[in-house]
């Protein structure tokens, strides 16, 4: 099942294409056409394309059950097989204010006062608008292409017809609140999502796909195992990680200090606040300060908590003058760092306000940028293929059209960007003026079990910071000359890359990371002596051991530990102890038979070393 899941996913991406954004964006005015049909007097908001489908926020009279679903989507069908017209149209700022004004869309009134002065204002139809005006709605009822039609305030781009679009081949999933403009403090809307493809089959192959990334959602599957928890009443955004969870943690990050160190890099800690002039050096208070929480007062002093690692690097850098003979010089720190997120954006693991980026700056001569480039990018595969991703896709984003930095150096950074893509022999996306402002950049996304693609590495050249903190080193001719920055991240952050291990495994952890590698069963009370005398021998060795404690019979037992996703059990009893070893079986290849102590524990310490399946 999961291969051809993948199959169907490779497949749906192949098919990601303008037409479909197209299809998205008209359904989104479909569906609004809908919702204004079906509940008269509803308002409308936005209506933006998402990643496999689209959203409309409406203000309306009524509330739209899960139950209106339907309704909305025979609604739409008819609206899609009457083969209306998509026009576009021009209009004058005045012009559609008043009549906007006249038809009390107030959302649509705000939207147009926040178009700039001087661009061009569209509005598109469904249907002909020839047929004259409605007075007191976007709406006009029957659905037929001679006398009907909706507008809605929208620079594009749609399909030209209605009937282009495969009326199996969308489906309307779900409804939340929305805040307008993503404001707590103003109106809440109705939210109404969808999907839509080019084909049903499209449609049923990401249907399927989206079951079965339900099924291993990592906020269900955190809550089942013990993993992690968010606890409102510490306030949202902000992850407890359990015991089993933190074990878990713990591993992560012990694997990836060794693998830094092993590659050249040096450990760094940093404090969690600094004085909020710091953050204005970097330019964070000016251009992320809608990120960040409030500042703090400090003895008259304003100081901020941290949303980047980046600036203390830096200060860390200056505190002494370094000669180009040191460079580069590799630094790596799990900093926790917090950032302000709104309420309706927190997401589980997948997006919190504190969390722990893996994060590292390279600081390097202009002719080093390739060489180390392709040592992150080596570094990078090997990490993740031991966590198991092995596929990628690769984004080369170069200068955006607002930038810091001469010509040159921006062609220094991308051309040696390029160089060390070409020489891994990486196939890559270029994504032209996608980088950021102060430098190109590389991402990498991961595909994990179900083939789903999600953001986690990222390197990215900068010239910002090092003229922003004056940033020097003495040449070999013994002037003193800017260094290039380099800031990398392989997780992303702990957190999320946790999330999306949970799902990649869907919680069935390999053995060198499960959080208990192996669950001693006692048959009765009579056999805890030898499990203990057992437990404690296997500890001393390295492995993570628990004896079930429960009492309970043995196949409650075994199948309390299948619902835990235990890696190996053994079962204890009277022929065990008489003859000193376990009844054995694992998760991932049933019953091993009985095997004495010595033997199991080789086989266990040897797939944990070669990270394979026991």
């Amino acid at each position: 099942m999961v291969s051809s899941l993948i199959q169907s996913q490779e497949n749906l991406s192949q098919h990601d294409s303008e037409k479909l954004v197209r299809i998205r964006h008209t359904c989104a005015h479909i569906m609004a056409m809908a919702v204004q049909k079906l509940f008269p007097g509803t308002k409308v908001a936005t209506g933006p394309v998402t990643e496999n489908g689209f959203y409309y926020d409406f203000d309306c009279p009524v509330s739209i059950t899960p139950d209106d679903l339907g309704k909305i989507e025979q609604q739409m069908r008819r609206i899609i097989k009457a083969n209306l017209p998509i026009i576009r149209e021009e209009v004058q700022r005045e012009e559609i204010r008043t009549e906007i004004d006249q038809l009390n869309e107030s959302y649509k009134l705000e939207i147009l006062e926040r178009i700039p002065t001087g661009e061009t204002i569209t509005r598109y139809f469904i249907g002909s608008p020839d047929t004259g005006k409605p007075e007191s709605s976007l709406f006009v009822a029957d659905i037929q292409p001679a006398n009907n039609y909706w507008w809605d305030l929208c620079a594009g781009p749609h399909i030209n017809f209605t009937g282009e679009i495969e009326p199996d081949a969308f489906k309307l999933l779900n409804i939340a609140g929305a805040y307008w403009q993503g404001d707590e403090t103003k109106a809440q809307l109705q939210r109404i999502y969808g999907i839509a493809w080019e084909t049903k089959e499209q449609l049923q192959a990401y249907l399927k796909q989206r079951e079965e990334a339900l099924r291993r959602d990592h906020r269900k599957l955190g809550q089942e195992l013990n993993l992690f928890s968010i606890q409102e009443d510490a306030g949202g955004g902000l992850v407890f990680w359990h015991p089993k969870g933190a074990i878990i943690r713990y591993i992560i990050e012990d694997y990836w200090r060794k693998a830094h160190l092993e590659s050249g890099y040096q450990l760094l800690y940093t404090p969690h606040i600094a004085n909020l002039d710091l953050w204005k050096t970097s330019g964070h208070f000016d251009f992320y300060q809608e990120n960040m929480f409030d500042s703090m007062d400090v003895e008259n002093q304003a100081y901020q908590i941290k949303p980047m690692n980046c600036p203390f690097h830096v200060l860390t850098y200056k505190h002494q003058l370094h000669s180009y003979r040191e460079l580069p010089l590799r630094w790596a720190e799990l900093g926790t760092v917090y950032r302000y997120e709104r309420s309706g954006a927190l997401h589980g693991l997948m997006r919190v306000r504190g969390f722990t980026q893996d994060d590292a700056h390279i600081f390097c001569l202009p002719h080093q940028i390739a060489d180390e480039i392709l040592g992150v990018l080596n570094l990078t595969e090997h990490i993740l293929s031991d966590f198991g991703f092995k596929n990628y896709e690769v984004n080369l984003s170069t200068r955006p059209e607002k930038s810091v930095g001469n010509d040159e150096v921006w062609e220094l950074a991308t051309s040696a960007l390029r160089q060390a893509l070409d020489t891994k022999g990486w196939n890559y996306i270029v994504d032209e003026g996608g980088g950021a402002f102060y430098g190109p950049k590389i991402d990498i996304k991961i595909q994990d079990a179900i083939g789903r693609l999600w953001q986690c590495s990222t390197i990215q050249v900068d010239f910002n910071l090092p003229e922003r903190f004056d940033m020097e080193y003495i040449a070999a001719d013994g002037s003193r000359q800017r260094p290039i920055m380099i800031h990398r991240a392989i997780f992303g952050s702990l957190e999320r890359f946790f999330g999306i291990l949970i799902e990649n495994y869907s919680g069935d952890f390999p053995l060198w990371l499960a959080p208990v590698q192996l669950r001693l069963l006692p048959v009765s009370d009579d056999f805890r002596e030898y499990a203990e005398s057992v437990a404690i021998s296997f500890k001393k060795a390295g492995i993570r051991v628990e004896i079930d404690s429960s009492g309970e019979r043995l196949g409650k037992q075994i199948r309390t530990a299948e619902l835990e996703k235990i890696s190996v059990v053994a079962v204890v009893g009277k022929k065990e102890v008489e003859n000193q070893n376990l009844s054995v079986r694992t998760r991932q290849s049933g019953d091993l038979g009985v095997l004495n102590i010595d033997e199991l524990l080789h086989r266990l310490q040897e797939a944990i070393t070669s990270k394979i399946v026991l």
